[in-house]
């Protein structure tokens, strides 16, 4: 899925089509054999991401801007015109004919969708293109277009308070506004096999599809371990504000950590693997020959075209430690926040806005890791961060501080002593393990160097 072409491909591949000569996309010039041999940085030396001087010479080179596959041609001709003529044929048919908008139909709704449908046609033939290229990289510019505005969705409704954010749910979806009871899970925790039996619901399955979007995000078995018994904590934690939270210790470690997490990551990372070890090799659509074939050729179009393992490493470096914390927790927050935006806004977990949001958080997380990964660990070609991690992290913390905002007085009891005593030490040994892994060895290699210094001056 991310967009790794060979550089030495020529021109008549069958992976680049004559009309890439013409095509906007900014490419890096070619480097020669000595270019290629010497690394950037004083006496060669290996430029780190952090003190890398981004602007210098090998470093503009825009990310993930490279030659498109273009082995099915007809995927990447250039309809700029086209769609605009399309598009507004149809918006002059739906603004201008009486068939359409009677009398005394709702107007402002019709209205609206227009506004988003021409936004989102503006996003996908003028956005920047993502690290990924398939199914075609429009659809993730429509993606990013979705993430933008509901960014901008939720920038407004930050500035309104929860009365009035309620009221405007119900212009969405006129059933809403209505105060919704928060069901507990702990009432009858006797470890039983009926009792687990009746705990096995939908939301199980869904579950475990989590999960396995999840590995498919982050693609590492202790990342999503880690990231898994996290959440179960955080519920324990935030169960004196949400009914929905208390369950049962079986409920928690048993069914949703051991059987529906474990299954969604383990058939997730099977699937990484297989993605992985995957032969890719593209061939046109012209190039292939019978009915058969061609229609395989363009349902191929929908899987990646390439796989790129992620190694976190966490423990390698301050940076990869810093980097892994702050991703678990952006992760964790988006855990939880639709959980209080449904009771905020008066919402059921089977509403089909939570499960749109939970689908556009997934296909808007695809992209935005595989970003932050390169940003991370190979900043000579990942100039800037990139777009899609930009506008999901804008997105979370804007989704966090309007759920601080309106809860104000939503729940009034107070966190428990051993919650808060909990998250403190848990802060402590987030700030401790760095300072024994890192600080410590780094202070003593600075002692070392300095000491004959100090000696030599003495003298």
């Amino acid at each position: 899925m991310s967009h790794a072409e060979d550089p030495g491909v020529s021109s008549s591949s069958p992976l680049i089509s004559p009309s890439d000569e013409y095509s906007d996309t900014p490419l890096s010039p070619p480097l020669n054999a000595q270019e290629s041999q010497n690394l950037p940085g004083l006496d060669g030396t290996p430029v780190r991401w952090f003190d890398a001087d981004r602007k210098e010479s090998y470093t503009q080179i825009t990310p993930f801007q490279e030659q498109h596959d273009t082995s099915v041609e007809f995927f990447y001709k250039p309809i700029t015109l086209t769609a605009l003529g399309v598009g507004f044929a149809i918006l002059a048919y739906v603004a201008m004919t009486q068939d359409v908008l009677r009398e005394g139909q709702e107007k402002k709704r019709v209205g609206a969708y227009a506004a988003i449908a021409s936004f989102l046609l503006f996003s996908m033939i003028q956005f920047r293109d993502g690290p990924f290229v398939r199914p075609h990289p429009a659809f993730w510019r429509v993606v990013l277009g979705i993430n933008l505005l509901y960014e901008l969705a939720l920038v407004f409704l930050l500035f309104q308070d929860l009365d009035s954010a309620r009221s405007m749910m119900k212009y969405l979806d006129p059933n809403l506004g209505r105060p919704l009871p928060e069901k507990s899970y702990a009432e009858n925790c006797d470890l039983t096999v009926e009792n687990l039996w009746n705990a096995i619901d939908i939301f199980c399955l869904a579950h475990a599809l989590g999960w396995f979007g999840k590995a498919l995000i982050l693609r590492d078995y202790w990342f999503c371990w880690i990231l898994s018994i996290a959440f179960e904590f955080a519920e324990y934690s935030l169960q004196h504000q949400l009914a929905n939270f208390a369950e049962c210790w079986w409920d928690h470690w048993i069914l949703d950590v051991l059987v529906c997490n474990w299954l969604g990551t383990y058939l997730g990372m099977k699937t990484c693997q297989f993605l992985e070890v995957k032969g890719y090799t593209w061939r046109g659509f012209r190039q292939t020959r019978g009915f058969r074939s061609k229609t395989k050729r363009v349902i191929s179009q929908f899987s990646p075209h390439d796989w790129t393992t992620f190694k976190w490493e966490g423990t390698a470096s301050f940076v990869h430690y810093v980097t892994v914390v702050l991703l678990l927790a952006v992760f964790l927050a988006a855990e939880l926040n639709p959980f209080y935006l449904k009771s905020l806004l008066w919402m059921e977990p089977d509403h089909p806005f939570v499960i749109a949001r939970l689908v556009g958080v997934f296909l808007c997380a695809l992209p935005a890791v595989r970003e932050l990964y390169q940003y991370v660990n190979d900043p000579r070609r990942a100039v800037r961060m990139g777009q899609h991690v930009w506008l999901l992290l804008a997105t979370i913390c804007t989704e966090l501080l309007a759920i601080t905002k309106w809860s104000q007085g939503q729940f009034p009891e107070p966190l428990p002593k051993r919650v808060r005593w909990a998250w403190t030490i848990g802060a402590i040994l987030l700030v401790l393990y760095p300072t024994v892994r890192f600080g410590v060895p780094a202070a003593r290699r600075y002692l070392r160097q300095h000491r004959p210094n100090a000696k030599a001056k003495n003298l």
